[in-house]
């Protein structure tokens, strides 16, 4: 098949480099343009374009595909792809793209549809504490991940699992159920399956203003609310008045409810308390230091039991 590939961050580079050592051609990769990065504020490419350029693949990044329409669709239609494969591209396709090759677009996405359609469906699954989720195959419609599923594959979600590792794990998921896909459409084994739409949901972009931790939660929801946001923003709370991330947790199983949320019970793990049980910070970062494992940011510091956290 001839291919015209669509992505942007790091979970798009697996189902790239599997396409690139398939038989089939990737003939074009379509990206979002280069960002300021880092503290000089340089312009850098995304990953999937730099892995593209590895193996002399034409790239292009529009700003839009539908304010600079004419000209991409002009060159897709040129380039007429048997299929356009997306996976986490960050921008709509309008429906003149959709209309253009011959199996239609294929999204590679991050949940088990109709589950958690939008922009950050892995880290939602985990702040809401789902023991399963999955990778969903699906022909694009021109509604937000609406279009008529294909194949899907599931995983179980780990009881410390950060969003970031299941990030990696299900890129991985997701090249090889792309493949399959492909498969199945050229064999024409596949029979596109309908969505249920009172089953789905939506999974918003994450913003700065969910980062704070409320101790007063269950020590679950702490948990994963920790584990979700690891990569961005960052679960944090407050410690000595300056801003503490906190990036990895476990779950203590100690009984809390007479003791006030937030409290540190235990100064050499770091254990705090929450509404039922308690969570122990396992890396933390204090503002205007480095991250680091718990007890031995606890080692250079004096907090004593009792000290309320946020």
């Amino acid at each position: 098949m001839k291919i015209i590939y669509m992505g942007t961050p790091d979970f798009a580079i697996p189902t790239l480099r599997s396409l690139i050592a398939s038989r089939h051609e990737v003939a074009a990769v379509f990206t979002q343009p280069d960002k300021p990065k880092g503290r000089g504020m340089k312009l850098a490419p995304p990953p999937v374009k730099e892995l593209a350029l590895e193996n002399d693949i034409e790239v292009f990044q529009p700003t839009s595909l539908k304010k600079d329409a004419e000209e991409y669709i002009a060159k897709i239609k040129e380039i007429n792809p048997d299929v356009i494969v997306v996976a986490a591209y960050g921008k709509i396709l309008p429906k003149e793209v959709l209309d253009i090759p011959k199996y239609g677009c294929v999204n590679v996405h991050g949940s088990l549809l109709p589950r958690y359609r939008g922009a950050a469906p892995i880290q939602h699954a985990v702040l809401n504490g789902d023991e399963i989720t999955g990778i969903t195959t699906m022909l694009m419609s021109e509604g937000l991940d609406m279009g008529d599923m294909l194949l899907s594959s599931q995983t179980r979600i780990g009881e410390n699992e950060t969003a970031d590792e299941l990030f990696d794990r299900l890129s991985l998921l997701g090249a090889d159920l792309l493949l399959r896909t492909l498969e199945g459409l050229e064999e024409g084994s596949l029979t596109p399956v309908k969505q249920d739409e009172s089953a789905a949901s939506y999974a918003s972009m994450l913003t700065k203003d969910m980062s704070e931790i409320d101790f007063s939660k269950t020590a679950f929801e702490v948990h994963k609310k920790i584990c979700g946001l690891s990569g961005w923003p960052c679960a944090s709370t407050k410690l000595f008045g300056k801003r503490l991330k906190v990036y990895r947790s476990e779950i203590v199983d100690v009984d809390t409810s007479d003791t006030e949320p937030g409290s540190v019970i235990d100064n050499k793990k770091f254990i705090v308390a929450c509404k039922d049980r308690a969570v122990k910070l396992v890396t933390v970062q204090l503002e205007g230091s480095k991250r680091m494992n718990a007890e031995d940011f606890l080692r250079g510091r004096k907090i004593d039991k009792g000290t309320i956290l946020g």
